[in-house]
């Protein structure tokens, strides 16, 4: 479904968070940057839209995070408890921070082409491995969720806890549309008709999205 252009702002340097490490159809997996400072990489919400390039197809890749950690970069030793607060880690073991890596996963739920279109749906390629990633601007979210076909792709991922996700993006947008009260009945109104077979599972979704 070819839905109306949607004004985008540009994408802010700043707003560049991460790079895509590992990509697949339905979802692609990041690694935050490290900070210039001494702290650990900003972990992104659960239910948070991001977005990435295809550079090849010039489609910009949008998508929700569902999977988020920090782990050490060595696979074979684990972080053990130091019992040190954040400030006393700083001074005593500077070296910390650069031993530990903050990757999430996104699941891909729609795409921009270069001509500006926007589709509801798994684009033709996810974005390249080494791809930047960046937060969507607020106004990017509004414009893509003034429909709600996206809700049918979500609810289709697989290997995300699927029903707190879909509740966790309806809030996250919620919140970005000031609380727009009329778009967020019409949400649950679209998710009751895709879940109309499965009610247990339609109310387990509503009641995480308390408004």
């Amino acid at each position: 479904m070819r839905l109306p252009l949607p004004q985008f702002a540009p994408l802010r340097h700043s707003d560049h968070i991460a790079e895509v490490i590992e990509t697949a159809t339905t979802d692609f997996l990041a690694q935050c940057l490290d900070p210039e400072d001494l702290s650990f990489p900003v972990m992104p919400p659960f239910g948070s839209w991001v977005q990435a390039s295809d550079e090849e197809s010039g489609n910009q890749i949008l998508g929700v995070v569902y999977h988020a950690t920090t782990s050490p970069i060595d696979s074979v030793h684990r972080a053990r408890a130091l019992g040190l607060s954040l400030a006393d880690l700083r001074e005593q073991q500077p070296q910390i921070f650069a031993m530990l890596k903050t990757e999430f996963r996104v699941a891909i739920v729609g795409f921009r082409t270069a001509e500006g279109q926007v589709y509801q749906h798994l684009p033709p390629r996810p974005p390249q491995v080494h791809q930047a990633v960046y937060c969507c601007d607020p106004g990017e979210v509004i414009a893509f969720t003034e429909s709600l076909d996206f809700l049918r792709t979500l609810l289709d991922t697989h290997g995300a806890p699927v029903d707190g996700l879909v509740a966790a993006v309806i809030r996250t947008c919620y919140q970005l549309r000031q609380l727009e009260r009329p778009w967020l009945v019409q949400a649950g109104r679209t998710l009751s008709l895709l879940l109309k077979d499965d009610y247990d599972r339609l109310r387990v979704i509503l009641d995480q999205i308390h408004p």
